[in-house]
């Protein structure tokens, strides 16, 4: 693996994979890798911050290592448990073998210490089920390791975190300290659903990516669908950017303009009219609240729009 040697090399490394960064989106990345450090990734929902983890995965050619917080995530989920189902059945199947150890042993301490004395073999990494955290600390190869949506975690499980970031570390009781001889990169997510300690944020160089401007916008559209006229491009462009100006619940991301681009080549759309509009409406806002402000202003949208 090669890692990029400079701001460009990850802006090109990037743009491979179709995902078109901002200068400052590729500076922090190039920043991450050079530093070692892992990158906080904060903004609205559907702007790209889970395909910037995925597609740079996919450009250095490494795995990609995807942990999906929620509240209640606990160690069993995140780092690791003990098969135990497995243990069980390996008891059963050495029933015989650990009645044999004891069978000369008239004494119930002494048979209780020869039982203990082989408890390890069920408490080893044979039996140990590796979780994502866990998983990309002891790959022995570079990772990238997602973790999404950070904010929806406890407060709690956010402390750990923290913990395994600034050392790289995991402890599991029964073996010992696993310590990553490759640190991943590392790449949390946030809709901001909840304030992230001020600790997290420390650790971590931070990235906000909101919504692209137009000129990277149209660019985007372009490299994802380049059988798109510029006309439809730059209507379908500015149209967007007005409706993200009104008061919606949800503001239409990079997210959904790429399904409206979809929508209309299904369409085949040649040009953007109001019942254009009005008929996709469903790909662009996802409440009706704000299908009705739109629907409202959908001719004059496009009387402003190229």
């Amino acid at each position: 693996m090669k890692l990029p040697q400079s701001v460009e090399e990850v802006a090109a490394l990037l743009k491979g994979q179709n995902y078109i960064s901002s200068t400052s989106t590729s500076t922090i990345v190039f920043l991450a890798i050079q530093m070692q450090r892992p990158i906080l990734v904060e903004g609205p929902a559907g702007v790209g911050k889970t395909e910037l983890a995925k597609s740079l995965a996919k450009g250095l050619g490494v795995e990609l290592i995807h942990l999906q917080c929620y509240e209640g995530l606990d160690e069993t989920k995140a780092i690791y448990e003990w098969e135990y189902a497995k243990q069980l059945l390996y008891t059963q199947l050495l029933k015989e073998k650990i009645h044999d150890l004891v069978r000369h042993e008239d004494n119930l301490s002494e048979a209780v210490k020869k039982v203990i004395s082989v408890e390890n073999a069920f408490f080893s990494e044979h039996f140990l089920l590796p979780r994502p955290l866990l998983k990309s600390i002891t790959l022995g190869k570079p990772n990238v390791l997602l973790i999404d949506e950070v904010d929806k975690s406890d407060p709690e499980f956010e402390a750990y975190l923290l913990e395994v970031l600034s050392t790289y570390q995991i402890t599991i009781p029964e073996l010992g300290t696993l310590s990553a001889k490759v640190p991943p990169m590392v790449f949390l997510t946030s809709n901001a659903a909840r304030d992230l300690s001020d600790a997290l944020k420390r650790r971590c160089l931070h990235l906000f990516i909101d919504f692209p401007t137009s000129a990277l916008e149209s660019q985007i559209v372009r490299q994802k669908f380049p059988g798109l006229s510029e006309r439809l491009i730059g209507r379908m462009v500015k149209a967007i950017g007005l409706i993200r100006e009104m008061d919606l619940r949800k503001k239409p991301s990079i997210a959904e303009t790429l399904d409206w681009a979809q929508a209309l080549v299904s369409l085949q759309a040649q040009d953007l009219t109001p019942q254009d509009l009005t008929t996709t409406l469903g790909v662009i806002v996802k409440y009706q609240s704000d299908a009705d402000q739109v629907q409202k202003k959908a001719a004059l949208i496009l009387e402003e729009a190229p």
